[in-house]
């Protein structure tokens, strides 16, 4: 019988921690088998700032993402955001030995390893190369290289740098809390794939990601990664602003964005009131959902604008660069209510509401379709690509004594058996990758070989 390739993604973000477990169905649809969820501490802004808060925060997810679902988790892959994450664009060029040789993926890694040696400031270390259109013997817009000839290869990049110290970080975080790490995966990426369609990649797109501590940013034309931006404020910035604004405490003030937030203050009256409970022995406060409005409603328009300035740098002004399906909005703030109508108001694009319910099967339980589990969704995506096989049935891990009940034979031939069968087991999940082909390379990402450079860091500094 084939072995499930059961995928696992864990989305550390700031103010959750999610751990997905789930797996292809006959359909080609995500079926999610478990999925636990904890409070973020230790993170802010996408960086983690306390080791040994966030180990606890990620064993607890993984605890009742394995509880739910049956399963023992063994790697993960995990998104990596955060303000420390930038992005350039870059154009590089290999001369070819034998122009009469077609180009290979040989080639295009020789392209790639060239792009990983550009000099960054100190602490950066290039995490992310993307090919995007190549030139050969100055014939441009070549989307796929191999198999031709040429004698020079030229192609533009979009390469993605973040601070390698906190990278690590998060490698050591998910290493303390006793499993694998088996691949990183840009944020914004993971939440394109879960909430994108082709089409709309074609056609030019801009996925903006409001979660608890950063904005990110993900730009799509022609089918390829364009821009990437992480803006350094979410929605913990609206509830801080909420809970100076009005006096009250942090959990009353999420709870009054999440219950009766709008990003558009006119559609509150003035005499729409809410009563807080107030604190040990003091009366009870009132809200005027109006000015609850205007204060969501001015740090919004403030992240908004911050992400415009990004999109226009990008040039989207350019009619050849035009992003025609205009803007997705996903992340726990895409919850925020009239936010679509005012996203549409200041940066005049169509904009829709990214939910990741277009890959999940149809008896999937509604609250996954939440934009909230975007990027977890995106995460699970990647690693059933990778061909992971990233946890195991609890029940396969210990052979039940009754296995062979249907032909009694001696103790010594049940343990035998039993040793058989789990050398068979020890060697399903220890065998190697296939070999690669050619036309597979290109699609390799570095990510691959930073999660090995960061496992050899992480031993070497036990």
């Amino acid at each position: 019988m084939e072995k499930e390739n059961i995928a696992v993604g864990l989305d550390i973000g700031t103010t959750k921690i999610v751990a997905m477990i789930g797996k292809k169905n006959e359909y080609g649809k995500l079926e999610i088998l478990g999925v636990g969820k904890s409070k973020s501490l230790g993170v802010a802004r996408g960086v983690v700032n306390n080791i040994t808060q966030t180990i606890q925060s990620i064993q607890q997810a993984v605890q009742d993402a394995e509880d739910s679902s049956g399963y023992k988790i063994k790697d993960v892959v995990v998104g990596i955001a955060g303000q420390h994450i930038r992005s350039i664009q870059h154009t590089d060029y290999i001369s070819r030995n034998n122009p009469e040789e077609v180009i290979g993926g040989a080639d295009i890694q020789m392209l790639i390893d060239q792009v990983n040696k550009l000099a960054m400031l100190p602490g950066e270390e290039i995490i992310h190369v993307l090919p995007q259109e190549f030139k050969i013997d100055g014939q441009s817009e070549i989307k796929e290289p191999i198999g031709m000839y040429g004698g020079r290869l030229e192609s533009s990049f979009h390469v993605v740098v973040g601070q390698a110290s906190s990278i690590r970080n998060v490698g050591r975080c998910i290493q303390s809390s006793g499993i694998e790490l088996s691949g990183l995966t840009l944020e914004p990426l993971a939440s394109s794939d879960a909430v994108l369609s082709q089409e709309e990649k074609e056609a030019g797109v801009a996925l903006i990601d409001i979660g608890g501590g950063t904005t990110d940013l993900a730009i799509f034309k022609d089918g390829i990664i364009r821009h990437t931006a992480v803006i350094p404020f979410g929605g913990n910035v609206i509830s801080d602003d909420i809970k100076e604004g009005c006096s009250i405490i942090e959990k009353q003030a999420e709870l009054l964005k999440v219950k009766f937030g709008s990003a558009w203050p006119g559609e509150n009256k003035d005499n729409e009131i809410v009563s807080i409970p107030g604190l040990r022995g003091r009366e009870p406060k009132e809200i005027s959902l109006k000015n609850l409005s205007k204060i969501i409603h001015a740090r919004v328009v403030e992240i908004i604008e911050q992400v415009f300035t990004e999109i226009k740098a990008y040039g989207h002004e350019d009619p050849r660069k035009k992003l025609i399906a205009g803007i997705v909005l996903t992340g726990g703030g895409a919850q925020l209510k009239h936010i679509k109508q005012l996203v549409e108001y200041i940066t005049g694009m169509d904009t829709r509401i990214g939910y990741p319910n277009e890959h999940l099967a149809g008896d999937s339980d509604q609250e996954f379709s939440s934009p909230l589990y975007a990027t977890a969704v995106g995460l699970v995506m990647n690693s059933i690509e990778n061909k992971t096989q990233s946890a195991v049935r609890v029940e396969e891990l210990v052979a039940p004594k009754t296995v062979f009940h249907r032909e009694p034979a001696p103790v010594k031939d049940q343990y035998e058996k039993v040793a058989v069968e789990n050398e068979v087991e020890e060697r399903v999940i220890a065998s190697p990758k296939k070999e690669e082909s050619t036309g597979d390379k290109i699609k390799r990402t570095f990510f691959d070989r930073y999660v090995d450079k960061i496992k050899d860091f992480l031993d070497n500094a036990e």
